[in-house]
Parts: C-alpha cells; sequence; structure tokens
C-alpha cells in the first residue's frame, strides 16, 4: 500500500473515534484536542493513555507504547501491520452501516410492546441497563428500507448479513444487542432458533474496557446474564457469548493481574460447569487466580436474579466460589 494509501485511510478513521467506538473513554481533557485516560493495552488504574486527536496519535505514559489508529490496531489485536490494515479496511466499510442499523433498531423498541414485555420477563426493566447495553428490536420489514434510503446498496446489506439472499431483513422478532463489529440477536418467538450473528467474528469479551478496570471480574456465558448482574449492581461483569472463549478473549483476561470468577450456567447436563473448568485451569496456567460460582442447579445468572434472588445472595455465591 502506497504512502498516500496509507495518509488516507488513517485520514477516514479518526483514532479516537476507533477507540470510543471500542469503548474507550477519556477521563479528562488536557487541552483543546488532547485526552487523558486509562490505557486499553495494558492493566491500567492511573489514567496514563495521551491521545491527540488533532494528530491522530497516541502515547500511553505507563507502557511506553505509542504511533498511529494503525499501530494501536496492531498493539491491541496482536496482529501484524498487514493485518492491522486489513481489519481497518473491514471496519471503515462495516461500523459505519451497523451504527445505522443499531440506531433503527433502538428507535424501534419502545414502539413494539411484545419486545419490551419479553426484556420485562427476562428481568430487564432499567432504562439505564438498556441506554449502557444499547438494546434494540428487529420487528423485521423495516430495516432494509431505512437503510437503502440512506444511501447503503443492497449489496452492501447483503454482504453484511443484514439482508438475506433475498432480501428480506435477517433479524426479525429479535432483540438486537450491538457488539463490536457484530450483532447479536435473541428471537422472542420459541418458533425461530434462538441466537443469532452476523457472519462476522463475535470480537472480545462484552464490555471488556469497563470490566478490565476491576481487581475482580464476574466472567458470563450470555448477554441477558450481563444485564441481570449490571442491574443488580455488579459493574465488574464480562461476557463471553457462549462458554468456548476465542483466542482474543483469552489474552483479555490475561491481560493484567485480576482475579476472574467464572459464572457459567448450571445447567442439567453439567456442560457449563465443565466449560467452566476446563478454562479455569488454562487461566491457572496463565497464573491468573480463578474461582467457580456455584449457582443453584438449573440457574444461569438471569434467572437467578428473575427468579428472586438478591444482590446480597449472590455476592455470598461469589464469597463461597472454590478454586
Amino acid at each position: 500500500m502506497s504512502r498516500q494509501a496509507l495518509d488516507e485511510l488513517k485520514q477516514q478513521i479518526p483514532l479516537l473515534d476507533y477507540l470510543q467506538a471500542h469503548n474507550w473513554q477519556p477521563a479528562r481533557q488536557l487541552s483543546r484536542g488532547r485526552w487523558m485516560g486509562l490505557c486499553p493495552l495494558h492493566s491500567d488504574h492511573k489514567p496514563s493513555f495521551l491521545v491527540d486527536s488533532t494528530k491522530s496519535l497516541f502515547y500511553c505514559y505507563g507502557c511506553g507504547r505509542g504511533g498511529d489508529v494503525i499501530r494501536f490496531v496492531e498493539l491491541y489485536r496482536q496482529v501484524k501491520f498487514s493485518q492491522a490494515l486489513a481489519l481497518l479496511h473491514q471496519w471503515r466499510g462495516l461500523a459505519p452501516l451497523l451504527h445505522q442499523a443499531t440506531g433503527f433498531y433502538r428507535m424501534q423498541l419502545h414502539r413494539h410492546g411484545e419486545a419490551v414485555e419479553y426484556l420485562h420477563q427476562r428481568g430487564v426493566r432499567s432504562p439505564e441497563l438498556i441506554e449502557h447495553m444499547r438494546i434494540g428490536y428487529a420487528a423485521g420489514g423495516g430495516l432494509r428500507g431505512w437503510l437503502t434510503q440512506l444511501g447503503y446498496p443492497l449489496q452492501a446489506l447483503r454482504q453484511a448479513g443484514l439482508v438475506t439472499s433475498l432480501g428480506y431483513d435477517a433479524y426479525v422478532h429479535r432483540i438486537v444487542f450491538p457488539l463490536e463489529g457484530n450483532l447479536y440477536g435473541r428471537s422472542i418467538s420459541a418458533a425461530a432458533p434462538p441466537h443469532r450473528f452476523l457472519p462476522s467474528p463475535k470480537g472480545g469479551l462484552y464490555a471488556w474496557e469497563q470490566a478490565r478496570r476491576y481487581p475482580e471480574v464476574i466472567l458470563v456465558e450470555g448477554l441477558f446474564d450481563y444485564a441481570a448482574l449490571w442491574q443488580a449492581g455488579f459493574h465488574n461483569v464480562t461476557c463471553a457469548l457462549g462458554t468456548h472463549l476465542n483466542a482474543r478473549q483469552f489474552r483479555q483476561l490475561c491481560d493484567g493481574p485480576r482475579a476472574i470468577y467464572l459464572t457459567f450456567d448450571a445447567d442439567g447436563n453439567g456442560s457449563g460447569q465443565h466449560a467452566a473448568q476446563c478454562l479455569s485451569r488454562s487461566l491457572r496456567e496463565r497464573g491468573i487466580p480463578t474461582r467457580l460460582v456455584s449457582l443453584p442447579e438449573g440457574h444461569d445468572p438471569n434467572s437467578f436474579f428473575v427468579g428472586g434472588g438478591k444482590a446480597h445472595e449472590f455476592q455470598r455465591l461469589l464469597e463461597e466460589a472454590c478454586l
């Protein structure tokens, strides 16, 4: 790639925009265009990460690393230069489209009583939580028209996975959660498969930039588990979107000194607890203290709270968690 093409790419993806899209938040403004916050590249408890938005450069006074948006992607995703470029090209095309789709779904949520009722059944009632997770609803039939009106070609919607090959909305009657470069849709109908993702990687741990600041982190399987714990006041929670972590998620858990509380489903076949035990061994081999949280049989964190569980009772489960 030529120097001119690299410069154009960096102009099209301002560093600060990319950071904030990955949940980085400045702690304070130093001067016009210069911000300081926690470093996303290492375990940082005192803001040491400087971002100069006018120059689109960063420097961390804690770990001594710095550079432009390409260098940040190399370090953050632990990839080579060519792979970082590919990820940025992909993000440049997909991110604005997903942003618009997320905005559309969020507008639809409170227009459809069946969606709000489903959230209430799952214990999600707090407006603050709905805003925090940017929860939306795909009623079906409207997204394609909305996005094509904004100028997105049908082919781009197909490639992203937002519409089917026949042109129908891919997410129908689903509660929608935006992820890092993806969307998770949970069907509110028993007649459809419960889970849906776009044909893209699921990304890193959910809301990791918030959770990683805590010395103890609760890891759960699903987004409704995350929602139940966050609503109950446990903001040191993250979600793997399943029991099997990808390589990046595992690296995130190991990127600093912290204890991990594995809170997987206590399902009847024992698959959740088995997965937790396997992950616990792998984390301990990397020197990460790990605890297995035992929920009542048949429960996950969401059903624990929906069934009347209280925050102090869950806190006791954390305190009783075994190695």
